[in-house]
């Protein structure tokens, strides 16, 4: 499977952010391409882990949307006549 790729006007966007980021809240300043790097990086080092849980989440919430649509099939079932 292929790595989700970031558009270029997200990337242009979350790079951006990131600067800005550490501009105000840390006192760094850096150019764009270094933000563009560090975003790479943060990307392929911390994005599995948020991807993973992402698709964790997915699931346990499609087990319970599944739970409910067996029970309402279950409440559809009718009794077989015993001869």
């Amino acid at each position: 499977m292929a790595d989700p790729a970031i558009d270029k006007p997200d990337r242009e966007l979350l790079a951006r952010r990131l600067r800005a980021y550490l501009k105000d809240e840390l006192d760094v300043e850096i150019g764009g391409l270094d933000a563009e790097f560090l975003l790479d990086f943060m990307a392929e080092r911390i994005g599995p882990r948020f991807y993973n849980q992402g698709l964790r989440d997915a699931a346990t919430a499609l087990a319970k949307r599944m739970d409910v649509l067996a029970e309402a099939l279950e409440e559809l079932e009718r009794p077989v006549p015993r001869d």
